[in-house]
């Protein structure tokens, strides 16, 4: 029974850009969190804590959405990066940098994850017959290396 359930948490978790998106909401924490620290801990509160929330909010929404869609990795890679460098200016550092480099490597992670292929075996390589009597250079051969001689 633990075994089973093992193995579909790993075909699950392969199956998806986990780290990427797990990255991604990680980042999304620190940057949604971080203004509803006591106001000691902040750099400066002021009208920062509502952009810090709602990029936060839209990053954990996006390493969910890398979770559960992986055909959306792309976008949801592209916009998460672009959303923690937005943060490093918008949202007091970017959670004291921390969630800034979290997110970049969340959406870089997202982005580079390519679904397993199957395994393919390497095509044959084209077969050209020569036509009878002749070489691959196209000259003629002859049974006899010294040539047909009377």
């Amino acid at each position: 029974m633990l075994l089973s359930l093992w193995q579909r948490w790993r075909r699950w978790r392969r199956g998806r850009p986990f780290w990427g998106g797990l990255f991604a909401v990680l980042a999304g924490t620190e940057i949604c969190v971080l203004p509803l620290a006591p106001l000691k801990v902040m750099l400066q509160q002021g009208i920062a804590g509502i952009p810090s929330v709602l990029m936060g909010v839209v990053m954990i929404v996006l390493g969910l959405t890398a979770w559960f869609s992986p055909a959306q990795r792309g976008l949801a890679g592209v916009l998460t990066t672009l959303i923690a460098t937005a943060a490093l200016v918008m949202s007091n550092l970017g959670g004291f940098l921390i969630g800034t480099l979290l997110g970049i490597l969340g959406g870089g992670l997202m982005f580079a994850w390519q679904p397993n292929a199957t395994a393919r075996r390497p095509l044959p390589e084209p077969h050209s017959p020569t036509p009878t009597g002749t070489t691959p250079t196209g000259t003629t051969a002859h049974p006899d290396p010294q040539g047909a001689q009377p």
